[in-house]
């Protein structure tokens, strides 16, 4: 999927999340088009995350175009829109938790993490 598209299909999708889940998201849901590997997993790419900048940028949630293209490259569209959802959605959750003041899901991103490195570390 091209960026354009992958572009109109984040906007449709961030047009029908409820505006109090979005509060104070001051920098929005910005698409950029490289990849993000993990740096030490080869073959994992992360596919969006929730930064909190201290120094005045504000909460935003970055979305990585190219890892998507990484990992999906040949799916069909369906698999793309729902793999984007689910990492918009995952990354709202994170913006959610960091105005309440908690990090449940931060916490089992890196338990998740873990396990892959595990994994990785078998030779699988």
């Amino acid at each position: 999927m091209n960026i354009d598209r992958f572009l109109k299909l984040a906007d449709k999708m961030v047009e029908k999340i409820p505006a109090e889940f979005l509060r104070g998201l001051n920098g929005g849901i910005v698409v950029v088009e490289e990849a993000r590997p993990d740096p030490e997993i080869d073959g994992v790419y992360i596919l969006g995350e929730y930064v909190e900048d201290p120094y005045g940028l504000g909460c935003f949630i970055v979305i990585y175009h190219g890892s998507f293209a990484a990992l999906f490259k040949g799916e069909p569209g369906h698999v793309w829109e729902q793999e984007l959802r689910t990492t918009i959605f995952h990354e709202i959750q994170h913006h959610l938790e960091a105005l309440a003041g908690v990090d449940d899901l931060g916490k089992e991103d890196a338990r998740i993490l873990q396990e892959f490195k595990r994994w990785a570390g078998k030779g699988r």
